[in-house]
């Protein structure tokens, strides 16, 4: 006799469901002795029935395998709090990796711009606000040279004995102010003045 495949609900008549827990605890605590003496495992198998009466089978001790258990499951706690903790900070460094590519990138647009590629792009504004800039680069870049000349003269008229004269300077924060006709950007903006 063929036995059918047993479908996997309650079983609803009371007896049946008693006989059919019965005969499965049975056949449940004789795998769990054979897998212990086969396979030299430490297997601890705890069986509550409908009304509450306690099974179990312990190949060793049951409170020491459930204390075994109670500890890996502690460190398993922990190191799935350490993974997630390193999960974090990955997340975190990527995050950071990004922003810095894309400050990058944006600096890389501004150092193009400045060396005046990649104009197309931009307004009206964004144009006047770059000549600003390169104007006012362009003034320091001029007082910081000067101030150098200034300086070198200064020393090579030591160096030849000769008296400094009454407007040098060895300070940097003393400046002079030089016009020049100079001018970045179209010529139609920009008039010179006759004295």
């Amino acid at each position: 006799m063929v036995r059918g495949k047993t479908q996997m609900k309650r079983i609803e008549n009371a007896a049946s469901r008693q006989v059919t827990f019965s005969k499965r605890r049975n056949g449940l605590l004789k795998k769990a002795f054979e897998l212990s003496v086969l396979c030299d495992a430490e297997v601890a198998l705890i069986i509550f029935s409908p009304r509450g009466k306690l099974y179990e089978f312990s190949s060793s001790s049951m409170s020491k395998t459930i204390e075994r258990y109670e500890k890996r499951e502690k460190d398993n706690i922990g190191i799935n709090n350490k993974l997630a903790a390193v999960d974090q900070n990955t997340q975190n460094v990527k995050e950071d990796a990004q922003s810095m590519a894309k400050k990058i990138e944006l600096l890389e647009i501004s150092k193009q711009k400045l060396l005046g590629k990649g104009l197309e792009p931009c307004s009206l504004n964004e144009l006047n606000q770059l000549e600003t800039n390169l104007e006012q680069s362009l003034s320091r870049i001029r007082e910081r040279k000067n101030l150098l000349f200034r300086q070198q003269i200064e020393k090579l008229k030591q160096e030849c004995g000769m008296n400094p004269s009454p407007w040098s300077t060895s300070t940097e924060e003393e400046t002079m102010e030089v016009e020049t006709e100079l001018f970045i950007g179209p010529p139609e903006r920009r008039r010179i003045q006759n004295p």
